[in-house]
C-alpha cells in the first residue's frame, strides 16, 4: 500500500459535484478523523442525506464520492478528496418474523439493532468485538467476530439495496442473483452507496463468558482447534512474551451442550476470578460481563459494552488471516518478532472465522485464524514492523483486513483473491466511470 495515504491532509473541499455545494454541503469542523484519530479525511465536504431519495440525488450530482460508515476503518478505504456520504440517518428496522430476516437502514449500528430484535425473540449469528460499528461498514470490509463455525458478519446478508453510480436504486439477493451475489456483501465501497441490508436472524439465545489466564503456546500445537471449539466464540490474547496466551475468553451458548465443562483448569490455564480487560492495566468496566454469568447474546458476544469507549481509544490496528490448519505455525512465526512487537503493542488477539463464498472476504473458501494487533498510536514504529510481520506470514498466504493498516504489495494482494477479476467486472457494471473509486482502491486493487 502507498503509505502516503496516511499523511495528514486538510483544506477546502475540491470540486466534484455538478450543482453548487453551497446548496447541499453541511459545514464540518476541521479536521475530521476516524474513530481512533489516526486518519484525517481529505475533504471537509461530508454529505448527510436523510432519505434514500436524497442519496440518489447526491450520487447523480457528484463525479467522485465515497460512503462513510461509523469511522472505524484505520486506513483510507472510506476516504475521498471530493465528497463523502454518510447514511447515518437511514435507521429503519423491519423484522419479518415468518421469514427470519431483518431489513435495516444502512446507518444502523449493531448495538442499536441487537436489543430491538432480541426483544422480539431473535438474534444474529455473530457480532464483532465492538457493537459500535455500523452494519453497512462492517459487511463492506468483512469484519467478523469469532467462532470456528461462525462466518463473518457479511455471511448473514441475504439481500442488499444500493444506489449505483447512475443514481438508480438497485437490489441484489442471495436467492435471485446466484453466484454474482457473492461479490456484493464485501464490496469495499466499490459498487455504490448502500441504503438497506437484509440479514438472516435466528431465535435468540443466552451466552455466558468465562476467562482463563496464562495458557502456554505449546498447548496450541496439538490442541488449537480443540481450544477454539471450546465455546461458541473464543478469543486468545497475548503480548507475545513468555511463550503464552495471557487471556482466553470463552463465550458459550447456554442453550447448547459442550464436550467438557469449564472447570478451574483449561489446558494449563487457570480461571480468572475477577473481570478482565484484554489489555492488562486497563479498567474492565467497559467490558462485557464475564465470570460465567449468563446474559443476552448481544451483551456477551462483543468484548466491549455499547455505552463505553471501546478497546483503548487512541490506537492502531492491523490483522492478518491465515488458514486454520497452519495457525500454530503462523503464531510461532510471528513470535520470532516478539521483542520488536511488544514495546509498541497494546495486545494481540487470535480468533477463528469459518470459511465463506464471498469473493473479497479474507476467509474466502478457507477456515481462518485471524491474528489481530492493537497497537499503541506510534505509527512510525508500527510502519517499520508491519513489513516484517507480513514477511513472516507470507508463506501462509496471509490476507490483511481491508479496513486496517497493512503494507502488502498490490501484486501480492492480487494473488490472494481468486475472484478479484470477477469483482472488478461487477464494480465496472455498477460504476463504469469509477465514481466510487478512491486512492485506496486505485492502489490496492488496480495498480498491480
Amino acid at each position: 500500500m502507498d503509505k502516503r495515504e496516511f499523511l495528514r491532509t486538510s483544506g477546502a473541499a475540491l470540486t466534484g459535484c455538478m450543482l453548487s455545494r453551497m446548496l447541499h454541503a453541511q459545514a464540518q469542523p476541521a479536521p475530521r478523523t476516524n474513530w481512533a484519530g489516526n486518519y484525517t479525511y481529505s475533504t471537509g465536504n461530508l454529505r448527510q442525506p436523510s432519505t434514500i431519495e436524497e442519496v440518489q440525488s447526491i450520487v447523480r450530482e457528484c463525479s467522485r464520492l465515497r460512503a462513510l460508515g461509523s469511522r472505524h476503518s484505520f486506513n483510507g478505504i472510506a476516504d475521498s478528496t471530493e465528497n463523502q456520504v454518510s447514511v447515518a440517518a437511514l435507521r429503519s428496522i423491519d423484522l419479518d418474523s415468518a421469514a427470519s430476516i431483518v431489513t435495516v437502514g444502512a446507518g444502523i449500528r449493531y448495538g442499536d439493532l441487537a436489543p430491538v430484535i432480541d426483544a422480539k425473540g431473535f438474534a444474529l449469528h455473530n457480532l464483532a468485538s465492538l457493537p459500535h460499528i455500523s452494519v453497512a461498514g462492517a459487511i463492506a470490509t468483512a469484519t467478523h467476530g469469532s467462532g470456528l463455525h461462525n462466518g463473518n458478519l457479511a455471511t448473514a446478508v441475504s439481500a442488499l439495496e444500493f444506489v449505483a453510480a447512475s443514481g438508480d436504486l438497485l437490489h441484489l439477493s442471495r436467492d435471485k442473483d446466484s453466484d454474482r451475489f457473492h461479490g456484493a456483501p464485501v464490496h469495499l465501497g466499490a459498487l455504490g452507496i448502500l441504503t438497506r441490508i437484509t440479514l438472516d436472524v435466528q431465535p435468540t439465545y443466552p451466552v455466558a463468558q468465562t476467562v482463563y489466564l496464562d495458557l502456554p503456546f505449546a498447548q496450541l500445537e496439538r490442541h488449537l482447534e480443540e481450544i477454539f471449539s471450546s465455546g461458541y466464540s473464543v478469543s486468545l490474547f497475548t503480548d507475545w512474551q513468555n511463550s503464552r496466551v495471557t487471556q482466553v475468553w470463552i463465550k458459550r451458548r447456554t442453550d447448547r451442550t459442550y464436550d467438557a465443562p469449564l472447570g478451574p483448569d483449561f489446558f494449563g490455564a487457570y480461571r480468572a476470578t475477577v473481570k478482565m480487560h484484554p489489555i492488562l492495566g486497563h479498567s474492565a468496566e467497559a467490558c462485557t460481563e464475564q465470570l460465567g454469568i449468563p446474559g443476552p447474546w448481544y451483551e456477551r458476544l462483543p468484548h466491549f459494552r455499547m455505552n463505553f469507549t471501546p478497546s483503548s481509544g487512541q490506537e492502531l490496528q492491523t490483522e492478518y488471516f491465515v488458514p486454520i490448519e497452519q495457525g500454530y505455525q503462523a503464531i510461532r512465526a510471528v513470535e520470532t518478532l516478539r521483542d520488536q512487537i511488544t514495546p509498541h503493542l497494546f495486545v494481540t488477539e487470535l480468533r477463528t472465522i469459518d470459511s465463506d463464498e464471498l469473493w473479497m472476504s479474507m476467509a474466502y473458501r478457507r477456515r481462518s485464524l485471524a491474528i489481530h494487533f492493537t497497537w499503541k498510536p506510534e505509527w512510525p514504529a508500527v510502519r517499520t514492523i508491519l513489513p516484517q510481520i507480513e514477511a513472516r506470514l507470507k508463506p501462509f498466504g496471509a490476507r490483511p483486513h481491508w479496513a486496517k493498516l497493512f503494507t502488502v504489495e498490490p501484486a501480492h494482494l492480487d494473488s490472494l483473491y481468486p475472484r478479484l477479476s470477477d469483482f472488478k467486472s461487477l464494480a465496472a457494471q455498477y460504476d463504469p466511470h469509477a465514481k466510487f473509486r478512491n486512492q485506496f482502491l486505485s492502489t490496492n486493487l488496480y495498480s498491480a
